[in-house]
C-alpha cells in the first residue's frame, strides 16, 4: 500500500507551512505531497488566507527532489482549460516530471461567490469537466510542430500550438474521484490513471470501486491499468492520550474520528483497521493532515504505521 500526504491549506496555511510539510513528507518516505485546490475555508477564519495550488506546487517543486506533487482536486471551474494545461505542464517541468493532476467538477458554491468564479449547475459542471479533460489530453498529446483544434459546447480551440509539453509522456497521471454512480466511473475509465474516493466507509468504497471496475472493463481497458485510492483524515498517536490531544488540536471528537476513519488510533490499531480496506482493493491512501504545524504527526505515521503494513 502506497501512502501520500494531503493538506487543506485554505483552512489556514502559508506557503512556508506547506513547504515544511512537503519536505517532512519527502524525508519520511511518502510517495507524494498533495494539496486541496480551494479558495475559501470551510470553517474558521482561514487566516492568513488561501494560496493558489499551482503557484504553491511550482514553488515546492523547486525545493524538493523526489516526492510527487499534485492536487486533490483542482476544480474545472477555476481555470480555462488551455491555461490549466500550461500551468500543469510548467510545474511538471519545474519538478522534473513529478506532477499528478487531480481534476473534478467543483462543488463549493461559496468560494465561487467569494472570488467571482462562475458556478453553473451540476450537469453543466460535469459537461465542462469532460470537455476540459478532452482538451488537456488533446493539447498534451498533439505532436510538436502540429496544431490542435477543438469544438465543444463550452470551449473551442483554433490552431493552438499546444505548447508547452509536460515532461511526462504523454502527460501527467490524471486522478478522478468521487461517489457519482454513472458519469464519474465513465470519465475515470476514459481519462484517468487513478480513481480516488474520499472519506467514506468500507461498504460505500466497495460499491463505488465496483462501479469503476465495470466502467473500466466496458471501456476495454486492462483492469490493472487503474490505481484505486482512498483518502481519510489521519489522527495517529503513540498512545490513546496522544491520539486525543491530536483530535483536540483539530477540533474533532476522538470517538467520532475513530468510527469514521481507519487512520485514527495507535499504530497497531490503524494497521488492523486498514487491512479490510486493502482487501477491498485500496492500493494507495491519502492522509488528510489537518494540523500542518504538527510535523511529528507526519513522521510518526511513516515510522510506526507504514512498516506494519508491509
Amino acid at each position: 500500500m502506497d501512502f501520500r500526504v494531503f493538506v487543506e491549506p485554505q483552512q489556514g496555511a502559508t506557503y512556508a507551512d506547506q513547504l515544511a510539510v512537503a519536505k517532512t513528507a519527502e524525508a519520511a518516505g511518502y510517495s507524494a505531497f498533495f494539496r486541496s485546490d480551494h479558495y475559501l475555508a470551510m470553517s474558521g477564519d482561514g487566516m492568513p488566507g488561501p494560496t493558489d495550488s499551482w503557484v504553491t506546487l511550482g514553488g515546492i517543486a523547486r525545493e524538493t527532489s523526489t516526492i510527487r506533487l499534485g492536487t486533490m482536486v483542482t476544480s474545472a471551474t477555476f481555470r480555462h482549460p488551455g491555461v490549466l494545461a500550461i500551468s500543469v505542464a510548467q510545474v511538471d517541468e519545474m519538478s522534473g516530471g513529478r506532477v499528478d493532476l487531480g481534476l473534478g467538477a467543483g462543488w463549493f458554491e461559496a468560494e465561487h461567490e467569494a472570488y467571482a468564479i462562475p458556478f453553473p449547475p451540476l450537469g453543466e459542471r460535469f459537461d465542462r469537466l469532460e470537455e476540459q479533460l478532452d482538451i488537456l489530453t488533446g493539447l498534451w498529446s498533439t505532436p510538436v510542430g502540429e496544431t490542435y483544434d477543438y469544438s465543444g459546447k463550452h470551449h473551442s480551440i483554433k490552431e493552438s500550438p499546444a505548447l508547452p509539453k509536460p515532461i511526462q509522456s504523454p502527460y501527467p497521471p490524471i486522478i478522478i474521484g468521487g461517489g457519482g454512480p454513472k458519469r464519474t466511473p465513465a470519465l475515470t475509465a476514459k481519462y484517468a490513471s487513478e480513481f480516488n474516493i474520499p472519506f467514506v466507509d468500507l461498504e460505500t468504497l466497495k460499491t463505488q470501486y465496483a462501479r469503476v471496475e465495470a466502467a473500466v472493463e466496458a471501456a476495454g481497458r486492462a483492469a490493472n491499468s487503474l490505481t484505486y485510492s482512498a483518502a481519510f483524515v489521519v489522527c495517529a498517536g503513540r498512545d490513546d492520550a496522544e491520539v486525543a490531544t491530536r483530535a483536540a488540536a483539530i477540533g474533532r471528537d476522538v470517538d467520532d474520528l475513530r468510527s469514521s476513519s481507519p487512520l485514527v488510533g495507535t499504530p497497531g490499531e490503524i494497521a488492523d483497521k486498514l487491512d479490510p480496506f486493502a482487501e477491498a482493493g485500496v492500493q494507495r491512501v491519502y492522509l488528510q493532515v489537518l494540523d500542518q504545524s504538527d510535523l511529528d504527526h507526519v513522521e510518526l505515521f511513516a515510522a510506526e504505521v507504514i512498516p506494519q503494513l508491509g
